[in-house]
């Protein structure tokens, strides 16, 4: 290359992002094992994103990095759930190299305000810049990525409880909400009276239903974590866009049961993996 030459960047297009402002449903699942060649397996097998789980999940900033290159550079688009959504955690995580954020239990307009700020660059946010790992997960230059971040990233909001769902309308009509994911099993936990007793399936399904006609009313996509594909077809039928189908652990979990009934029929395998 000559002194004069000039390296050109084009920098990747979030085809999540894309598609759920086009009204169609993306397919993911979870990871929360955070293993490298477990993840390199599942960003090629033809599942659109995967969201790295560093809510419950023991992985540390720097497995988080691989982890979101790998993905990035199987084609496959790196989000991530983080434990809370502040500014320190959202910073590092898309410093890291994340192409989106997975926040849980918001359950106020101001927490809403606040993970969103954190992922846009000023003047819409308070991003700081800096780093290194970004730019190279969105094949672009510095400069290239620092003005289109703010269109690139997903911010996509948990609803896990009541009061989230009372306030719903607000924090689902904020700009910047790209789209709400419902953690079934939070919401599930959160819906229990005082006195313990557990909501019926019918009133847990009865506010789900409400997350998706608010998100209907509002244009903001929902999504939610399925157990199963044809749980994860069901809900995308209903209106759901930003679905998840189970998980590394899970689809381990589930073989394994399978595999070891299938040599010993009368053995009751222990269902380790919630999601």
């Amino acid at each position: 290359m000559r002194k004069d030459e000039v390296l050109e960047y084009t920098m990747r297009t979030n085809l999540v992002k894309q598609k759920l402002q086009e009204g169609k449903a993306t397919f993911g699942t979870w990871l929360s094992l955070g293993e490298i060649q477990t993840t390199r397996v599942l960003a090629r097998s033809g599942f659109e994103w995967l969201t790295l789980d560093i809510e419950h999940a023991p992985v540390d900033w720097s497995q988080a990095a691989m982890i979101f290159a790998v993905i990035a550079d199987a084609g496959c688009v790196p989000l991530v759930r983080v434990p809370v959504g502040d500014l320190y955690c959202i910073k590092r995580v898309l410093d890291a190299g994340a192409w989106g954020i997975v926040v849980p239990m918001v359950e106020t307009v101001e927490q809403a305000r606040t993970a969103i700020a954190a992922a846009k660059y000023p003047p819409v946010g308070c991003r700081s810049v800096g780093g290194g790992m970004h730019v190279l997960n969105f094949d672009a230059s510095a400069e290239e990525y620092y003005e289109r971040a703010d269109d690139e990233i997903l911010v996509v909001l948990q609803t896990e409880s009541p009061r989230g769902i009372e306030n719903a309308e607000a924090i689902y009509s904020l700009p910047g909400c790209d789209a709400i994911f419902v953690g079934p099993a939070d919401l599930r936990r959160t819906m229990r009276s005082p006195d313990g007793r557990k909501p019926t399936d019918e009133e847990h399904e009865a506010m789900i239903q409400r997350v998706i006609e608010i998100g209907k009313k509002t244009g903001t996509p929902t999504g939610i974590h399925a157990m199963d594909p044809q749980s994860a077809l069901e809900r995308a039928r209903q209106g759901m866009q930003f679905i998840a189908v189970g998980s590394d652990l899970r689809m381990m979990n589930l073989k394994a049961q399978e595999f070891v009934r299938a040599i010993w029929p009368e053995t009751e395998g222990r269902d380790i993996a919630r999601y």
